[in-house]
């Protein structure tokens, strides 16, 4: 199936920005957020951007929440080639790609190792959203055996 999509090459790695048939990527993304119902209110309204470097190894979805203000709604890695620069490299990728964001949030888990990530990408801590994995999802979630119970949102500004 031929995909729409803008080729962009960087680092021999080369990021794709897919405007149709997200949902054949959805596998990677349930990685990072679970519950597909919840995939679903932000896939067709964001942008997906893939990472292939001799396959696909990470993928996003950014939404624009306002006047120079983007969401990073979900960012995935696959589990073998986390901790080589994918997922950094794709947040790199969307600041130099969106001039006009002056702020990108992310929301995630309050674990370890996604804060750590985050803040090794530049991104401090801004407020938690109080029950909102457990309010929101259908079943518990659980993250490095830990169970998600509050979303903690970080934020970059430019």
């Amino acid at each position: 199936m031929a995909l729409d999509h803008a080729e962009i090459y960087t680092d021999n790695r080369r990021i794709m920005k897919i405007t149709n048939n997200k949902k054949q990527f959805i596998d990677l993304l349930l990685l990072a957020d679970e519950q597909e119902d919840m995939i679903d209110k932000y896939l067709e309204r964001g942008e997906m951007f893939v990472l292939e470097d001799n396959g696909i190894k990470a993928e996003c979805v950014i939404t624009k929440e306002g006047d120079g203000v983007y969401e990073l709604k979900n960012i995935a890695v696959s589990p073998d080639c986390q901790r080589k620069g994918y997922g950094k490299s794709l947040i790199e990728f969307l600041f130099s790609t969106y001039t006009d964001c002056n702020t990108m949030l992310v929301g995630t888990g309050d674990v370890p190792s996604s804060l750590t990530f985050y803040k090794k990408c530049g991104f401090t801590e801004s407020h938690r959203i109080i029950n909102f994995f457990v309010d929101n999802y259908d079943h518990p979630m659980f993250e490095d055996g830990k169970q998600l119970v509050d979303m903690v949102y970080l934020r970059r500004d430019r």
